[in-house]
């Protein structure tokens, strides 16, 4: 294990809040960024030759620093969370986004998951938001994780029964069955513990007693609470790379990103080695690159990174444009 920093030195940033919400934005873009240019290499191709810092073109022919649909929804929650909540707003956002290019990297939608267009084709036509999403347990793949960590700041105060409800809302946009829904609440539960300023492995231990207890307590199946056994029941850390899976399946990226944040001890570490996993590896590295984000800060990602990504200025607008609005008393 590697402890590495546990809490970015938010005190000399002015704004904490602040400093937190666009720690977690450049987290989950820079992780994307990093990723795209090897989108569906194999673990064994990348290891070859492994990606060690930002490159370009690869798999879409995009220049370095081209975020993909990861960081594109996340700002589109983050940009209708400005306005405060509303799951229609974020959901028209979202066909925003797939019909006029809203929050892309360079004017193109160019990465979009057959859940994802399905559901903002139903919100196209008129579906109310948080119906939109397929239930069925076919359609679990990542595409609301990918996106969530901004309501992390809306609802960090709120009764867990409440952060539940939410999460469950805004997942349902795209992705409706419980084992999306649980996967968003568990990385969300897990961020909400960075900010407070926990231990990684601390927050680890805590989850797997915590989230078992709320899950019980929401009279949730029993058979999907069994999907999580190896976050809940074990010590996902101690597993070796080959039994880390990076597809699209929901639980596996969730799995590849605590293993990544757990095994490594900074920012660069930690996204790095989810990206060399192979695969899914825009996604892998944004979910990672979240927690890392809130965990390390943003000073602690690498600043050559923050350079080259598309619209930098935007990105860090949107980040304070989300403090300004929500930030606790």
């Amino acid at each position: 294990m590697n402890g590495g920093s546990q809490r970015p030195e938010y005190a000399g940033h002015g704004n904490d809040y602040a400093y937190a919400v666009k720690s977690a934005l450049f987290g989950v873009t820079v992780g994307d960024a990093l990723g795209v240019p090897v989108e569906f290499e194999s673990r064994d191709d990348i290891s070859r030759d492994p990606v060690t810092g930002m490159t370009g073109f690869g798999t879409y022919d995009l220049p370095p620093g081209t975020w993909s649909d990861d960081s594109s929804l996340t700002f589109c929650l983050a940009e209708a969370l400005t306005q405060g909540f509303d799951v229609n707003t974020i959901g028209q956002n979202f066909v925003r986004w797939h019909r006029e290019a809203f929050w892309t990297a360079h004017s193109e939608v160019f990465d979009v998951g057959n859940t994802t267009r399905t559901a903002i084709e139903r919100l196209a036509r008129g579906m109310q938001a948080d119906k939109a999403g397929s239930d069925d347990e076919a359609s679990n793949g990542n595409g609301s994780l990918m996106r969530i960590l901004p309501l992390l700041f809306y609802m960090s105060d709120r009764p867990v029964t409440e952060r539940f409800e939410i999460t469950r809302q805004v997942s349902s946009i795209t992705h409706g069955h419980i084992r999306s829904v649980i996967s968003c609440f568990y990385y969300l539960e897990f961020a909400r513990q960075i900010l407070e300023g926990k231990d990684k492995y601390k927050i680890y231990s805590n989850m797997q007693t915590v989230i078992a207890g709320h899950l019980s307590a929401l009279l949730i199946d029993p058979s999907e609470i069994v999907v999580f056994d190896r976050l809940l029941k074990h010590d996902i850390y101690r597993q070796p790379k080959e039994e880390i899976h990076s597809s699209g399946y929901v639980i596996h990226t969730l799995e590849a990103a605590v293993w990544c944040l757990l095994t490594t001890g900074s920012y660069r570490e930690a996204v790095l080695r989810a990206v060399n996993l192979g695969r899914d590896t825009d996604t892998t590295a944004a979910v990672t690159g979240g927690l890392a984000g809130l965990l390390y800060g943003y000073d602690g990602i690498p600043e050559e990174w923050i350079r080259q990504i598309a619209r930098k200025d935007d990105i860090e607008d949107l980040a304070e444009r989300l403090a300004l609005s929500i930030q606790p008393a």
